[in-house]
């Protein structure tokens, strides 16, 4: 077993792999923490997670663009596909079920994708509809699934608008689905005046965030 200092440098390892977008570095860290007994779950979140965090800054920061995304993604599965078949399944709680996509008229889906592992992570059960998702679709897979989440991720304000309709659809169906927005024009403002229950500023923050509308849900169903 890796001690405290050992585990802390693979997390850190594994952070800088998905950062520099090393595939190969990811490779050879998420091995040693697997055959060094590191928690993967823990390596996950504290580790790879951790690392597409400061690359969602370095975003923002427009120091990173689409395609530096692209690749820190593709070193992140990586890493992913060692450590998921490790993760014990008591450290992940069942959470609940979330349909996510991207809204009709938008192809952007990388922050979606992100997200939606992050809702993997987190023990969710994850139905993804993709990207450039027809409005009906979002309701029809709702009531398919009785998910208790509807996340829906916009690119550009044009198509940001398609969310308010969802949510109304959603809404008049079933009023116990809580609607989650993000995506770059989407503010905690926007998600307050179409109606969403909640508005995630990160991939990280998402997660948080579908923990505590869940919370909520159930107490309302209570």
């Amino acid at each position: 077993m890796a001690d405290e200092a050992r585990e802390k440098e693979i997390f850190e390892k594994l952070a800088e792999a998905v950062i520099e977008f090393d595939e190969d570095m990811a490779k050879e860290w998420a091995d040693i923490a697997i055959s060094e007994g590191v928690n993967a779950f823990k390596a996950i979140m504290d580790g790879l997670a951790a690392g597409m965090e400061h690359v969602g800054q370095l975003y923002d920061q427009q120091e990173y663009f689409v395609p530096e995304l692209l690749m820190c993604a593709d070193a992140l599965y990586v890493g992913l596909d060692i450590l998921k078949p490790h993760i014990n399944k008591a450290d992940v709680k069942e959470m609940g079920q979330v349909v996510i996509g991207t809204i009709q008229g938008d192809v952007h889906d990388i922050g979606k994708n992100i997200i939606k592992l992050m809702f993997d992570v987190g023990g969710f059960e994850v139905h993804d509809l993709g990207r450039d998702v027809p409005l009906e679709k979002f309701v029809e897979e709702q009531m398919r699934t009785d998910a208790e989440i509807v996340a829906m991720s916009a690119m550009m304000t044009t198509t940001m608008m398609g969310m308010k309709k969802v949510i109304q659809m959603i809404k008049e169906k079933n009023p116990n689905v809580a609607i989650m927005l993000g995506g770059a024009p989407v503010t905690q403002d926007v998600a307050t005046l179409f109606g969403a229950d909640g508005y995630a500023a990160s991939a990280g923050n998402a997660v948080q965030e579908a923990i505590k509308m869940i919370g909520q849900l159930r107490k309302l169903q209570k």
